[in-house]
């Protein structure tokens, strides 16, 4: 699959609907077999939606959607700066804002070494 920006209404509401604490174990996993630690993923989350760690343990009990989740969340507009492909989509182009933050995430927590993320902002 080429990837691309365009995503469904579909998608798009999909996303919008998961739990963030239901992907965050996922994420854990991830960044854990790439030889990080949940705290460096902790880091980055805050980071990218300036939240800590009390409000993101209360997030995941609360099991917030993402769409909650980044509405409750302050976006670190350096973000913006994050680019490349993540689930056969790049993340630059993505029109709908919420699915952009939430691929941006997927592409921080899949395991980029911490300092250049956070030099990235």
């Amino acid at each position: 699959m080429a990837a691309t920006g365009k995503t469904t209404p579909e998608h798009d509401a999909k996303i919008a609907s998961m739990s963030f604490g239901a992907v965050y174990p996922n994420y854990v996993t991830k960044v854990v077999s790439k030889g990080k630690t949940k705290q460096e993923l902790q880091t980055v989350i805050g980071w990218l939606a300036r939240i800590e760690e009390a409000g993101l343990r209360q997030a995941i009990d609360d099991k917030l959607s993402f769409e909650t989740f980044f509405a409750n969340a302050e976006w670190n507009p350096k973000a913006a700066l994050v680019k490349g492909v993540i689930c056969g989509y790049r993340v630059e182009p993505i029109e709908t804002p919420l699915t952009r933050r939430v691929r941006i995430l997927d592409k921080l927590a899949r395991g980029r070494p911490i300092d250049k993320i956070l030099r990235t902002g």
